[in-house]
């Protein structure tokens, strides 16, 4: 099963290592544990806050450096900005990475799951996301540091991979000709997907046409912040996504990315 981000539609792929040894999920348990020895890289990608406390050796990295401009925040990053970002981060294409967002809401999951990606397709292969970001760790009474942490600059030459990306062309193609062999899921809330609300950055209400609606909320507890370790597929099957290339997408890339990690990563 492969998933294509249209602004955010992805693919589904092979496994890959994760930071540390764990998945491409860790609790703040699991990881103030692995801090005992060799911590993994951790960056901080909330835009405000980590000067008033993040966890002890994280980098901030604000989510806006690895999303498109404000006018488009759906869009790419060029690969030359992307490049000098993870150069003055100093990061490696094979350290293990943990991305932490904020926490307080799903959508922040999205964010971490939108620079995840990014970093898997930046041709990173060991990745991690803490479940809960930056509120869970606060919530299970850890330590958290003030100081603002730097490294020694990385040199790297970074290629963009396509595998997990679905173009406007491609999906114009899997509309156009009615493609059964491909299932595109709209990622957001039911009130988007059936026209009664929409993105101010929408120039018209709906979907696209012979998308199915999964919404991103489907893979958390409800009321919850954090996405389930093992996504419940039953509404995939019903919508008869197992034997199919799937889609995802939505506005600007946070509800479709974590549709994508859900399938693609956990699932």
């Amino acid at each position: 099963m492969r998933l294509p981000i249209l602004s955010a539609v992805f693919l589904v792929f092979p496994a890959i290592l994760h930071a540390a040894g764990f998945g491409p999920l860790v609790t703040p348990t699991q990881l103030a544990e692995e801090m005992e020895g060799v911590s993994p890289l951790i960056i901080d990608i909330r835009d405000e806050g980590y000067d008033a406390g993040h966890v002890p050796g994280a980098f901030w990295a604000p989510y806006r450096l690895f999303r498109g401009p404000s006018e488009n925040p759906g869009g790419l990053v060029d690969v030359a900005s992307l490049e000098a970002t993870y150069e003055e981060l100093g990061l490696e294409l094979d350290s293990p990475i943990v991305v932490v967002a904020n926490g307080k809401t799903d959508t922040d999951f999205g964010a971490a799951a939108r620079v995840y990606w990014t970093l898997k397709s930046s041709g990173f292969t060991a990745l991690s996301i803490l479940n809960g970001g930056n509120a869970a760790w606060a919530a299970a009474g850890l330590p958290t540091e003030t100081a603002l942490n730097t490294n020694l600059p990385s040199d790297l030459d970074i290629t963009f991979s396509g595998e997990w990306l679905a173009d406007s062309d491609e999906i114009t193609r899997i509309v156009d000709d009615k493609d059964d062999s491909t299932l595109l899921l709209d990622s957001r809330p039911e009130a988007f997907y059936a026209g009664i609300e929409q993105h101010p950055a929408m120039t018209r209400p709906g979907t696209l046409p012979g998308a199915k609606s999964l919404p991103y909320t489907e893979f958390f507890d409800e009321g919850s912040t954090r996405i389930s370790a093992s996504p419940d597929l039953a509404a995939l099957k019903a919508l008869g996504g197992e034997q199919r290339d799937l889609v995802t997408f939505c506005n600007t890339g946070h509800w479709a990315a974590t549709e994508w990690f859900a399938l693609s990563e956990l699932a």
